[in-house]
């Protein structure tokens, strides 16, 4: 394929988020539109960088490692248990789970109480005060593309749907509410790319602009090849 990079200007802007492990839905106009138009481009160039950029069809794009590492990280998890805990407690309040975290919203002033309510839960996520379910949870959900904080108001994106596609199947088990008062984390959750640690850091020994940087030459390498 022939990949011409001076029309991929957005292409900075949409490589270090996707490398971080963020979500680009319509929330980011500019670079949802370039990644719709030129999906095949990007995906051919990130390939060479090592990386598999899906679209979900319901609006969304991230990356996948083509390494996965055997055990999910800690971000994915408690995102996870949080996702699986909102279910619950919107259903526990007559509202719908699937429209609030479906294009929907939960105040800031509602974590309080969720977090008393869940404490034996959100234990299992190393969450024990609201500083912290603010700082573990909330705050990644923001950063990695999930949500969107409008002055305390937490707006759900298209992205939250690959927790809430683990959450429904799971609930087909009549044996949910068991697995989540185990002492552990039993919850399956999706991989982020680029969160194996908690502060999403590069992977060792290279930058992102590196990273980009060597996919680029690459690229131009294999279209001198083919000339």
């Amino acid at each position: 394929m022939n990949i011409d990079l001076k029309e991929m200007t957005q292409l900075a802007a949409v490589f270090r988020d996707l490398f971080k492990g963020y979500h680009i839905s319509r929330s980011e106009p500019e670079c949802y539109a370039q990644l719709s138009s030129m999906q095949d481009q990007y995906r051919a160039l990130f390939k060479a960088l090592g990386f598999e950029l899906v679209c979900d069809p319901r609006g969304f794009y991230y990356f996948v490692p083509e390494q996965i590492a055997p055990q999910v990280n800690k971000t994915a998890q408690r995102l996870a248990l949080f996702t699986f805990i909102l279910v619950e407690h919107l259903a526990d309040q007559g509202r719908d789970p699937l429209s609030v975290l479906d294009g929907g919203s939960l105040g800031r002033d509602e974590l309080p109480a969720l977090l008393d309510k869940y404490r034996d839960l959100f234990l299992q996520a190393e969450v024990t005060t609201f500083e912290e379910l603010e700082d573990k949870i909330i705050r990644r959900l923001t950063q990695l593309g999930f949500a969107e904080d409008s002055n305390g108001v937490y707006r759900f994106l298209p992205p939250m749907h690959r927790f809430l596609d683990v959450c429904l199947a799971v609930q087909h088990d009549r044996d949910l509410a068991a697995s989540l008062h185990s002492s552990d984390l039993p919850l399956p959750a999706p991989v982020l790319a680029g969160d194996e640690t908690e502060e999403a850091d590069a992977p060792e020994g290279e930058s992102e602009d590196d990273a980009l940087a060597r996919a680029m030459a690459e690229e131009r390498a294999a279209q001198e090849m083919d000339a």
